[in-house]
Formats: structure tokens, C-alpha cells, sequence
């Protein structure tokens, strides 16, 4: 994997701490898409002891943000950095906020997963629900690529999918309906789909927001709550 466009110092120690910390970012992503991948096929599945494990691994997940947080907590009081490193230090307490809130959205899914586990089993999207779980996960896959190289182009490439994830989302959200109206016997159980839809919606959102957290240390530009064509124009300036 390439290094990231991190400064190097004089100071050996500060070297090191920054990259520790952006391990450890990466280590909590990793962490993070895996829950995605088992909270889904725990609800495909129908797999009951799939979800309770994914929740009971949450804790993990928040235990990488708060050990990353202390640490750039010492590195703003030791190293007081200035320009870039400021930079590098707030995308990294942003970007481990957005992958803990993703922890909570795949525990969420897991919940769902054991909750219809207990329930008959109806016709629904789950083939529709697959496929958007895979698209987030490679949004999120490509945005933890473009935080590790603090690539810009990959982050604006992110940034363009979340359109399409908004789609999938809306579509199944159709469907779903359709099925309550047809079936008023199955609101509970796709309710609870419905849910787990959103969340997945939700997910791909934090994987534009660290995309954004990626072009603000790069380029020095906020560019939360703009259009993704506003965003291009910023970064070509």
C-alpha cells in the first residue's frame, strides 16, 4: 500500500505516532466492513447466532475509537501541530466518528437479523438488500483506500456513488411497500427490513463523509454539504 502524503519530522517519535494512528484507523475499518458483510448475510440467512455475535463484537469497534481519540488527543497536546499534521489529526478523529457510527448501523442490521431469525420466513428484496450491502461496503472499502493513500480522486469517486446507493435505497423502499399493501400480515417483519435498508443507506453516507475528511486534509477545503459537482470545482482550484 502506498504511504500517505503524511509530513515527515525531525522528531522520530512524532513520525511514528502518526502512523500508528492511521494504522489503527485502517485496522477499525477493516473491522467495521467485516460487521457489514456478517450483519447482512445474518439477515439473508436468517441467521440468528450470525447477528448475536456481530452485536456482541460491537464493542470492539467502540473500543478502536476511543483508543485512537486518546491518542490524537496526546499527539494535540504533545506535538501541538500545526497546518497539515492539524489537518491529519482532526480527519482522523472525524473519520473514526463516521466508523463507529457505520459499527452502529451493521449492529443495527444485526438485531433486525436475529429478531426475523424468530419469525416465519416471507418473500422479500433479500437479493436487492445483498446487493446494496455489497455497494456500501465497496464505497466504504474505497473510501478507506483514498484515507490511506490520501487519494482525491478516489474520494470524489466515492463521494459520485453515494447518488446510486440513494437509488438502490429508494427502490427497495418501493418494494417493500408494495409487499405490506399486498400482504398487511408481513408489516412487522418487513418493517424490520425497512430498517435494515436504512441502515445500509446510512452507511454509505459515512463512506462520503470520510471520503470528504480525505479532500479536507489534502486540499485544506471543507467540503461537507455541497453537491458532488461543487465539490469537484474545489478540488480542481
Amino acid at each position: 500500500m502506498d504511504k500517505p502524503l503524511i509530513s515527515q519530522h525531525i522528531s522520530r517519535q512524532f513520525n511514528a505516532e502518526l502512523e500508528d494512528v492511521r494504522q489503527r484507523v485502517l485496522a477499525m475499518g477493516g473491522l467495521v466492513e467485516q460487521q457489514i458483510a456478517d450483519a447482512t448475510k445474518a439477515l439473508i440467512e436468517g441467521d440468528g447466532a450470525l447477528g448475536q455475535e456481530v452485536s456482541r463484537a460491537d464493542h470492539k469497534v467502540n473500543g478502536f475509537e476511543v483508543y485512537i481519540d486518546e491518542e490524537c488527543s496526546h499527539i494535540l497536546a504533545r506535538r501541538q501541530p500545526t497546518a497539515s499534521d492539524l489537518r491529519l489529526v482532526v480527519a482522523v478523529i472525524k473519520t473514526i466518528t463516521d466508523l463507529e457510527r457505520i459499527g452502529d448501523e451493521a449492529d443495527r442490521i444485526a438485531r433486525m437479523a436475529t429478531d426475523l431469525a424468530g419469525q416465519e420466513r416471507i418473500k422479500a428484496s433479500y437479493v436487492e438488500i445483498g446487493h446494496l450491502s455489497k455497494h456500501v461496503q465497496q464505497m466504504l472499502r474505497s473510501a478507506l483506500d483514498a484515507f490511506a493513500r490520501m487519494d482525491v480522486e478516489v474520494a470524489l469517486a466515492v463521494a459520485r456513488e453515494d447518488a446510486a446507493v440513494d437509488r438502490e435505497y429508494e427502490a427497495l423502499l418501493r418494494q417493500c411497500i408494495t409487499y405490506m399493501m399486498e400482504d398487511p400480515r408481513t408489516i412487522r417483519h418487513v418493517m424490520d427490513l425497512v430498517w435494515s435498508v436504512r441502515a445500509l443507506e446510512r452507511i454509505g453516507d459515512h463512506a462520503r463523509n470520510i471520503a470528504e475528511y480525505v479532500i479536507y486534509f489534502v486540499k485544506g477545503k471543507d467540503v461537507r454539504h455541497i453537491s458532488v459537482e461543487e465539490m469537484e470545482k474545489e478540488v480542481k482550484q
